[in-house]
């Protein structure tokens, strides 16, 4: 027997959202010089689908449609030694309007399939961008 009480760990959690238009993965690139999915932390009163369309929204000025859930895994960020529980979802878009990037990020970019494995990010992330692009092209 333990003298000590269980107290359960706590994360944060995040929803993060695949955009694809024309072939390419939308990308914002984040504080730490690290490119990211758009997305962010969920507010009291609304579904992880609603925060991921508020928050892409926000951050790029895209309108998206949340489809179906990629991925999830706990993210150590290791520059501030925080742990984040990441789920990604795949999204559809009909924009053509240019990205306007928030004050949260410092620049938005567009990538192919093959730019992915190359970039600063977690591999998470790249897990959910093939996975998004293999599911879009099974229904083209």
């Amino acid at each position: 027997m333990y003298d000590t009480p269980y107290i359960p760990r706590t994360f944060p959690v995040s929803v993060k959202g695949v955009v694809i238009l024309d072939d390419r993965v939308l990308l914002l690139r984040n504080e730490r010089d690290e490119w990211e999915l758009p997305g962010g932390k969920i507010e009291i009163g609304e579904t992880p689908e609603e925060c991921l369309a508020r928050e892409i929204e926000e951050e790029t000025g895209w309108p998206v449609q949340v489809a179906g859930i990629l991925d999830s895994w706990i993210y150590h960020i290791t520059q501030v030694d925080r742990h984040v529980f990441i789920v990604t979802y795949g999204c559809r878009v009909d924009s053509r309007a240019p990205v306007v990037v928030s004050s949260e990020h410092k620049e938005a970019g567009l990538f192919t399939e093959a730019e992915v494995p190359g970039l600063p990010m977690p591999q998470g992330y790249k897990r959910s961008i093939e996975s998004w692009f293999t599911q879009q092209r099974a229904h083209t």
